[in-house]
């Protein structure tokens, strides 16, 4: 005898929805079918047309219990009423009573058809023939009826559509009204993590669970069971991890023994160990693709970086239950590999740069060095402060070229080892003590070159004077050498004095404008001074009343602010121009303004010159700054990016300079100052000097009646503590940075040339080359039209010559003829240098640098590096195809080989 079909609570609903309105009076159903609801779904009710009737089931499996059922119906339980008795059970529709029958719905026991109860449920034509068959899903989508019903489809219902609703009502895998969800591993282990979805998979029936499963791994791929598995088992939440974790097993050296630990994790989850690999790659997938979002940054990124450092931290701890640890040291995913790797670089600090420098590339190798960007950038600024401790150091025997050397190299040290002083954010102790030895070596090498200066500034200042500078930039000629030459020819440069700027703030402040806003200028070479950055000399000691007031005067003077606004309008009425200079409070904008309106007044004003004092560095000397960083960002400084932009809207070239420098305290907190007599300042004082000091006299030292002793040890100091401070005689204070800048695409001013952002850190800092080798010198730019016969590798940028790719593209038939469409375009020789230059770079440069290259092989200043560049890519891009474009905003030139190689065949060397 066949099995009975079995009927729920939901299969007599449709039934009865479908056949009470066509039998009118009758209250007896009798159904083909045992009951296989519980106990309390046999009383509910049903609507009929406009009205509701009640239903009672009863399950018999003999004619005389049936009809019994029914007396007690009609008779006792509802007599007078209209509530339907529904009776299932194992009966034969042969053993029961004529009379019976004739009491019942079409007067025989209804089949129940569950693929057509499904197809009306869907508001289907026909279902999937696959689907008749499945009745585990025929029955599961009756019992899993969304209170709203399910979606209605239309012909016919797909067993994908249904596999899909299912998913969605049963285990909250998607939307029940929408299958356009992808589903693939992604979207599994993502659902793993969610709080219910795993329970409510755990509760199935098996016969449900396994069909699930065989669709879904149809579907998403051999990953599925075993997630599925595990999400059975209670253990959905560690479905990822564990994937993780099987995919840094099987990589590692031990990889038998791991996958051993690994199949106790896993239990009886795990199938067999072929299905280990396809769900480890499947995991690392996922987790890959959510690095990716992660390094994107924005708070998609934020979300993504969360999500994958609580999987990863998950992974580590079952790795130390399964005693996995120190099979997987070093892994290249797991949380626990990137500190074995950093604590790795950490030990190799201690020697030379070689070992650290190999250990920093296995670092950055880390799928979680971009997440744990501060970490990785801190521990790159270590190995570049061991390649600088390497590498042979300067003597300072001259104060001109030794405040320049500073703010090229030794100022971006002293901006490293803030960095590195700020501490790990992984707080390893390894690390930090490790950081720690190294920045005690740095210093110690630091105190060795300010020894050395402050016994040069003491011979230069007894006989310095603006008549004899002796090499040396001073602080009072800076207006008339650096901002007056920019004033030429009509220009309005805006004077920005950040008081308290060290070389250090300098650069990093340089490193985050705008380059698609902001050009970078320094004076053109000449035969006794290459291009570079300025940087001058301060009054001594190195004081804000004496050091701004003579820079904004143009004179050795000393004052506050009503000098100094005296002196900037003298200096520049003199020459002829209008001017006016704003302080601390006249800048700042009241309520519902930004800046100052008379401050934008003056900037738009076609004939002044604009000066302003930012004192926020200065200021925070003395209590320093809540988030207790010494580095300093152009949004760290107050209303600077408002001057800024002020000044780009405006149109207005930016000299950014400061009075003085300044030295941090970086000492144990409990220090007291130094007891001494005659003490001035925190960093000077009257007398002779002892350890640590130099006494300083002549023309330049500006108080004291022209004899002082100034500290140049950094950890010296005469008064109470403070975040930092200045008056001294170290490098650092006595130093001026003195930055120029153009708003992109202007013309640059005569007698001036881009810097690339290339060039403007030190050596060591980029690490292209063996820091324990002397670099050559830059050679100077060539006289017009000259060409230099010698190697390509013995100058900054390559030469063109008969072999180089620039030289044989120039020359070139598709050249020649494009050329001829260009209007006034650069020479060739400037092309094949700038196609040179960006093939020995890898086909990256900034607009700057392409036409320093192609200044470099011509000796003519290319003023707007912009323009050229867009005259480069009319000659090249032929048809429209980018062989050379501006990409990531215009911050940079992209040059694609092959594409060139494609467009200008006769350019390409045999």
């Amino acid at each position: 005898m066949a099995a009975r079909p079995a009927a729920g609570r939901r299969a007599i609903e449709v039934l009865l929805e479908t056949e009470l309105p066509r039998a009118e009076g009758r209250r007896l159903v009798l159904v083909d079918a045992v009951w296989a609801g519980g106990e309390e779904e046999r009383e509910f009710t049903v609507k009929v047309g406009d009205t509701t009737r009640r239903v009672h089931v009863s399950d018999h499996d003999s004619p005389l219990g049936i009809a019994e059922a029914w007396r007690r119906h009609t008779t006792d339980t509802d007599r007078a009423g209209d509530s339907v008795l529904v009776v299932t059970g194992k009966v034969p529709a042969d053993q029961l009573s004529w009379d019976l029958r004739g009491h019942a719905v079409r007067r025989r026991p209804l089949a129940v058809e569950r693929a057509d109860i499904v197809k009306q449920l869907f508001g289907a034509g026909d279902l999937d023939t696959r689907m008749v068959r499945e009745t585990w899903l025929l029955d599961a989508l009756l019992e899993a009826e969304p209170p709203g019903g399910w979606p209605q489809v239309g012909s016919v219902l797909t067993r994908d559509r249904a596999m899909r609703a299912l998913l969605a009502a049963r285990v909250g895998l998607g939307d029940t009204r929408d299958d356009s969800l992808d589903l693939d591993a992604d979207t599994l282990f993502d659902w793993t993590r969610t709080p219910a979805g795993p329970r409510r998979y755990a509760e199935l029936p098996e016969q449900e669970r396994a069909g699930l499963a065989a669709w879904l791994e149809e579907v998403t791929g051999p990953a599925a069971p075993t997630l599925l598995a595990l999400a059975a088992d209670g253990r959905g939440s560690d479905a990822l991890p564990l994937g993780a974790l099987a995919a840094t097993a099987l990589t590692c050296q031990s990889a038998a023994d791991a996958g051993f630990a690994l199949g106790t994790l896993f239990g009886r989850a795990l199938g067999s160990f072929d299905a280990l690999a396809p769900y480890a790659t499947a995991a690392t997938g996922v987790l890959s693709r959510w690095i990716a979002q992660a390094e994107a940054g924005g708070s998609a990124g934020a979300d993504a970086r969360a999500r994958v450092l609580t999987v990863l931290d998950r992974a580590d701890q079952l790795a130390e239950t399964a005693h996995l640890t120190g099979l997987l040291a070093g892994n290249r995913l797991l949380p626990s590999g990137y500190r074995t790797r950093l604590r790795t670089l950490a030990a190799a600090l201690d020697g030379r740069p070689e070992p650290a420098q190999a250990a920093l590339r296995d670092l950055a190798d880390h799928q979680l060095a971009l997440l744990h960007a501060d970490s990785t950038e801190r521990a790159r600024t270590a190995v570049r402060l061991l390649r600088w401790l390497c590498a042979p150091q300067p003597t300072l025997d001259a104060v001109g070229t030794s405040v320049r050397h500073h703010l090229e190299s030794t100022g971006w040290v002293d901006l490293a080892t803030g960095i590195l002083a700020e501490g790990d954010a992984s707080r390893d102790s390894e690390v930090g003590e490790a950081y720690h030895r190294l920045i005690g070596r740095v210093r110690d090498r630091r105190r060795q070159l300010d020894e050395q200066f402050a016994a040069a500034l003491a011979v230069w200042a007894e006989r310095a004077s603006p008549q004899a500078p002796h090499g040396a930039l001073l602080i009072e000629d800076v207006l008339a050498e650096v901002a007056a030459p920019l004033a030429r020819e009509g220009g309005r440069p805006l004077v920005l004095v950040l008081d308290g700027m060290s070389a250090d703030v300098a650069v990093e402040l340089a490193a985050g404008l705008d380059r698609r806003a902001w050009t970078e200028i320094v004076p053109t070479a000449t035969a006794d001074r290459r291009a570079g950055r300025l940087a001058a000399v301060a009054m001594l000691p190195t004081l804000t009343k004496i050091s701004r007031a003579s820079l904004l005067s143009g004179t050795p003077v000393e004052g506050g602010q009503d000098v100094e606004r005296a002196g900037f309008t003298t200096f520049w009425k003199k020459r002829r121009r209008e001017a006016v200079l704003f302080h601390k409070g006249g800048y700042e904008g009241t309520a519902g303004h930004r800046l100052a309106p008379e401050l934008l007044g003056a900037l738009a004003d076609e004939k002044k010159i604009v000066g302003v004092v930012v004192n926020t560095i200065d200021d925070a000397l003395a209590d320093g700054r809540e988030n207790g960083r010494a580095r300093w960002r152009i949004g760290d400084i107050a209303k600077l990016p408002d001057l800024l932009g002020a000044a780009l809207g405006a149109g207005r070239p930016v000299l950014l300079v400061s009075d003085h420098g300044h030295v941090l305290d970086r000492g144990p907190r409990d220090t007291g100052p130094t007891v001494v007599d005659g003490v001035q300042g925190a960093r000077w004082r009257i007398g002779p000097a002892g350890p640590g000091e130099v006494e300083l006299s002549g023309p330049r030292v500006r108080a004291g009646g022209g004899r002082i002793t100034a500290a140049w040890r950094d950890d010296l100091r005469y008064t109470a503590r403070q975040a930092g401070y200045h008056g001294g005689a170290s490098l650092a204070e006595v130093t001026v940075p003195v930055l120029a800048f153009v708003p992109s695409g202007s013309e640059i001013p005569a007698g001036w040339t881009a810097l690339p952002a290339e060039r403007t850190a030190p050596e060591w800092w980029l690490g292209g080359s063996d820091p324990t080798e002397p670099q050559e010198p830059a050679p100077a730019p060539r006289a017009r039209g000259t060409r230099k016969q010698q190697p390509q590798s013995e100058g900054l940028f390559p030469q063109p010559g008969h072999s180089t790719l620039g030289e044989q593209t120039v020359r070139s038939k598709p050249f020649e003829t494009q050329r001829e469409f260009v209007r006034n375009a650069p020479t060739n020789t400037a092309v094949a240098a700038a196609l040179d230059a960006l093939l020995e770079a890898g086909g990256k440069l900034s607009p700057a640098a392409v036409a320093a290259a192609a200044q470099a092989a011509t000796g003519k200043s290319e003023r707007n590096p912009q323009r050229f560049v867009t005259m480069l890519e009319r000659l090249l891009n032929i048809d429209g195809y980018p062989v050379l474009q501006l990409v990531e905003s215009g911050r940079t030139v992209h040059l694609d080989r092959e594409l060139l190689r494609q467009q200008f065949p006769e350019g390409t060397p045999l």
